[in-house]
């Protein structure tokens, strides 16, 4: 287990998951087939572009520390906190136009997986059944805004997020979740803003064969969970492993991972991080393929909860 701390490198990490292999931008058949992350080259753009993320995130690192002690306070609809959905959809073919009915399943997805009533949560192991959580947060579809692109990518710029360079501006990003639908290139499934990053680029990206559940979605990433990774990543989480070897992901009751874990590894997987503890590679900030990841963390859950208190980056979402 980890000792949850504070590094200002560590709150500055935006995630990006990608494929490292050669994907042509131009291909609607060649999918994805392993996860893993280009988080350098991303968080270098956005230091550039504004030097001081670097305070806000390491300020929004500290505060949720706070939080954690105290307990989430803020409204909450039903019981839950609910988060209104814009999807933005840049388009150039047919297959890239995704259906409403596949944005609905994405909707659906997100609610199964923020909820615990995912088909596969119960395959938990015994070993981490005391720890897996329901997050207890709703999705609803707000809006849905199309635009047609000669563009065959978009890369990892925030292009998309722009009007002046062919994209689509978020909708009141500091109250909706804003997600893009797009080609992204490169191998790109899809990537995340965390919290303290600029309203005007906040949201998630995800590459159109891997948007929900059916049409244009493709193996072994077609049940909708690159956007449950992601949009873990747009509420503050981080990968499971640290991103670095034995490293800390902030969150005290995830084993310690030496590395990702990629394709349905075969459990008990044992880290080789000191105490060989057993990896929980079902965890949705894992890089394993979308049947392979099924849970959150109870310690995952709090730092997910503590941005939308009172005073949190995202509390406006919960006011």
């Amino acid at each position: 287990m980890k000792k949850v701390f504070i590094t200002a490198v560590a709150a500055l990490v935006l995630f990006a998951c990608q494929n490292d292999q050669t994907d042509s931008a131009n291909s609607e058949t060649s999918a994805a087939a392993r996860r893993s992350c280009a988080s350098q080259d991303v968080l270098e753009a956005q230091l550039k572009a504004d030097p001081m993320q670097a305070i806000r995130m390491n300020q929004i690192e500290a505060f949720t520390n706070e939080q954690l002690l105290k307990g989430f306070s803020g409204r909450l609809v039903n019981g839950k906190i609910e988060i209104p959905v814009v999807v933005n959809v840049l388009y150039k073919t047919t297959a890239q136009n995704i259906s409403n009915a596949q944005i609905q399943t994405q909707i659906d997805v997100l609610n199964k997986d923020f909820n615990a009533l995912n088909s596969d949560y119960n395959s938990v192991p015994a070993l981490f059944a005391g720890v897996k959580a329901n997050i207890g947060i709703t999705f609803v579809l707000d809006q849905v805004i199309r635009k047609s692109t000669t563009k065959t990518s978009w890369g990892t710029n925030d292009a998309m997020k722009k009007t002046a360079q062919g994209g689509i501006a978020p909708t009141s990003p500091t109250t909706k979740l804003n997600l893009w639908s797009c080609a992204i290139g490169g191998g790109i499934l899809g990537y995340a803003q965390f919290p303290g990053g600029a309203s005007s680029t906040d949201g998630v990206v995800i590459d159109s064969r891997y948007f929900g559940l059916s049409g244009s979605a493709n193996a072994p990433f077609n049940l909708g969970r690159t956007a449950t990774h992601e949009v873990g990543h747009w509420m503050n989480l981080r990968h499971i492993w640290g991103d670095a070897t034995c490293g800390s992901d902030l969150v005290s009751d995830t084993p310690t991972h030496n590395d990702a874990n990629y394709g349905v590894p075969a459990y008990p997987h044992y880290s080789t991080c000191s105490g060989t503890p057993v990896e929980m590679t079902m965890n949705y900030m894992d890089y394993v393929d979308d049947n392979a990841m099924y849970m959150f963390s109870t310690g995952q859950k709090s730092r997910m909860m503590a941005i939308f208190a009172t005073g949190g980056p995202r509390a406006a979402f919960a006011q």
